[in-house]
């Protein structure tokens, strides 16, 4: 449906985006996963025609969108990163206003309006000023403004930034039956690896300009297919503990949080016995040890050696 050919963008002197290669096929969720900086809310920008790369094109069912992007802005809905919707008008006033932008005849905006705030929970508080919304609700009338024309394609960019639970839980349920029921293709970047997980089909993770991997989520994954991962919960991490562990030589990664550290190593190695004598060495606590398959995350921080959100 959509197809990124050798995409370049240059801002400058500064190559932000260096020969992208991708595709979305028809009724599809895809996911696009990088650390901040690596390009892909420029490739995002040149995908919606919003930019115009520096060489390269994107093909609309094999239309250039680079001459005619109008065809592609009649069937793209975009869901911004930044919230986009007019904190002084109510939530139906912004559908009103969208709606007019859109050019939708008047009877059928009133029914897209009715139809489009009730799938996104909004119904009930559409008459309500949005500067009083929680993050939660603007986000969802964000999409709600992005679904109002019966868009094919859905691009939507990190969309439950900065949200509670229960509004990240309904978004991603509702892009799931936006998917799975209207058959809208989505292009999909998040910060949380579990949300590609339960959306996406496939998966591309860039960095620095450039696609580094693709794939299906388990191909991805097994990228690592030779190594497993260890999470270790303890009662403090300790420096001490950490280091000794980086020192290992069959030990490739070792990330932490307040009280987990986690070890990415080959499968052949057998390392609970080091793991418990470094633990006994450092004075560390051990509270309980996991050993299960990389996860979508260690895959990605082998690739990029960087979380999502540095």
């Amino acid at each position: 449906m959509l197809e990124a050919i050798n995409l370049t963008k240059t801002f400058k002197n500064t190559q932000a985006v260096k020969g992208v290669n991708l595709y979305l096929e028809k009724g599809e969720t895809v996911g696009l996963l990088g650390p901040n900086g690596a390009g892909k809310s420029t490739t995002i920008s040149m995908l919606s025609s919003l930019v115009r790369p520096t060489t390269g094109d994107v093909l609309l069912k094999g239309e250039s969108v680079k001459e005619q992007p109008k065809h592609l802005r009649e069937i793209l809905g975009v869901v911004p990163q930044d919230i986009a919707v007019f904190p002084d008008l109510t939530a139906r006033e912004n559908m009103e206003f969208f709606g007019k932008v859109y050019k939708l005849p008047k009877r059928e905006l009133k029914l897209r309006i009715e139809e489009v705030l009730t799938l996104v929970g909004l119904e009930h508080r559409q008459k309500e000023l949005v500067k009083t919304f929680s993050g939660g609700m603007k986000r969802r009338l964000n999409i709600a403004v992005a679904l109002l024309h019966e868009p094919e394609l859905l691009i939507m960019d990190e969309p439950t930034v900065g949200i509670d639970p229960q509004s990240r839980n309904y978004i991603l349920e509702t892009v799931k039956k936006l998917n799975e029921e209207k058959g809208i293709t989505v292009l999909y970047t998040s910060h949380y690896m579990e949300e590609v997980e339960f959306l996406c089909r496939r998966i591309y993770i860039m960095d620095r300009g450039e696609v580094i991997a693709s794939g299906s989520n388990e191909e991805v994954k097994n990228i690592l297919s030779s190594e497993h991962s260890i999470e270790v919960e303890v009662e403090v991490v300790k420096e001490d503990f950490l280091q000794r562990l980086q020192s290992h030589p069959a030990i490739s990664r070792v990330t932490s949080t307040e009280h987990k550290v986690i070890l990415l190593a080959p499968k052949e190695i057998n390392l609970l016995e080091d793991v418990f004598s470094i633990a006994n060495q450092s004075g560390t606590t051990l509270k309980g040890i996991q050993i299960q398959a990389p996860s979508l995350e260690d895959v990605f921080l082998h690739l990029t050696g960087r979380t999502l959100r540095d």
